[in-house]
């Protein structure tokens, strides 16, 4: 082997990462989805425009940066980049910076440039930096019959009405085909004791500042939102927990003698037995045995008649799914215990925060390290 074997290895390589970009993870069937969401969308837009605004020659039915936002909202519609303010406030103001730019300078190569630039500039400070809007401004400046025509009004249409009517379709698309849009922010995880502590769950593992730590040390911008990032990290730690502490089923820790209490009960009846087994949580049940709900002593407080009107919703899980994955729910500060039920919705057991905290501690000393197929690639833990 020569010294430059290493080289030519490196350089093709390089290559061949040329032809290999790094694309957003999803499956094939995803992609067709969003192949067929953009191609109705991006056609139904085009049609419904025609209908509002009759046939008039200078006015065009659709702008051409629609389709790359029809590819954000089909393709990617978790990303920041995709939402609908970014779709629709985005597009509008890179077409009003376009004009105040043609406004002003008239010299094209320069125009574009600072058409674009006046653009991200918009979009960042009104927090809806969308890519296609770059191509509406430099559109603009460059002009046209439909621009001179519409003046001002250009922003508003065709641009502002294609990019809502395209934004409605996607919302419709999306919530038939099952997938969540608007992407929703995860909560901000508080502190329900109204202490300055932090609240559990964040007291252990990285914090907000290691994330900004790490992002300033490798020098990227990444298209995520800092929040969903951040409960990604956390969803990497449980798996890697329960990876580690081996395959502990919430069928081998719960308890099986579960307290309980019918809905028909009275208020005294479940606090009595909350006292006198000294628990938190008490399941209820209706005539057939199936889970409604649970109450504590919270709930009871002033509740008179009878448990069936003051119940909460239960944390549940089933026998099978891996007994790490309660962690979330046993430390956010409001479930006390989760309800393991079968599929008919009965009782089976119930898993305190101090049964799950002892099984922990047990593998730990014991030194279990268990291989574990995760499970938690389906909704198996759940309230309500």
């Amino acid at each position: 082997m020569t010294t430059s074997d290493p080289a030519r290895r490196s350089a093709r390589a390089a290559l061949r990462q040329l032809f290999n970009p790094i694309l957003a993870g999803a499956t094939l069937t995803e992609r067709l989805i969003g192949c067929l969401g953009a191609l109705v969308a991006t056609a139904l837009t085009g049609f419904l425009c025609g209908l509002l605004l009759g046939p008039d020659p200078h006015l065009p039915l659709i702008v051409a940066p629609i389709g790359a936002s029809a590819v954000l909202l089909f393709v990617v519609p978790a990303s920041p980049l995709a939402q609908p303010w970014s779709i629709i406030g985005g597009n509008s103001l890179s077409a009003l910076s376009g004009l105040v730019v043609a406004h002003f300078i008239h010299e094209p190569a320069l125009a574009i440039g600072l058409a674009v630039s006046l653009a991200i500039a918009a979009m960042s400070l009104t927090r809806c930096l969308h890519p296609p809007g770059g191509a509406v401004a430099m559109m603009t400046v460059l002009g046209g019959q439909a621009i001179a025509d519409w003046g001002l009004l250009f922003p508003i249409v065709p641009v502002g009405l294609n990019s809502a009517i395209l934004v409605t379709l996607g919302i419709v698309a999306h919530k038939l085909s099952r997938r969540a849009y608007p992407h929703l922010a995860p909560p901000v995880v508080a502190n329900l004791h109204q202490t300055r502590d932090l609240p559990p769950q964040l007291r252990a593992g990285f914090s907000e500042a290691d994330i900004e730590a790490a992002l300033a040390a490798m020098h990227e911008t990444f298209d995520i939102d800092r929040g969903d990032l951040k409960q990604l990290l956390r969803q990497v730690e449980l798996q890697a927990t329960i990876r580690r502490h081996g395959p502990l089923s919430c069928g081998d820790i719960m308890s099986r003698d579960v307290i309980r209490v019918s809905e028909n009960d009275t208020p005294e009846t479940a606090r009595a037995l909350l006292l006198r087994h000294n628990i938190r949580t008490l399941p209820v049940t209706d005539a057939e045995g199936r889970l409604l709900g649970t109450v504590g002593l919270r709930e009871l407080i002033g509740a008179d008649g009878a448990i069936g009107a003051n119940i909460s919703r239960a944390a549940t899980a089933s026998p099978h799914d891996p007994a790490l994955a309660l962690l979330p729910l046993l430390t956010d500060g409001k479930a006390h215990a989760v309800v393991i039920i079968d599929e008919d919705e009965r009782i089976e057991g119930l898993i305190s925060q101090t049964d799950l905290l002892s099984a922990v501690s047990r593998a730990l000393a014991l030194g279990e390290g268990r291989d574990l197929k995760p499970q938690l690639n389906r909704p198996m833990l759940a309230v309500g």
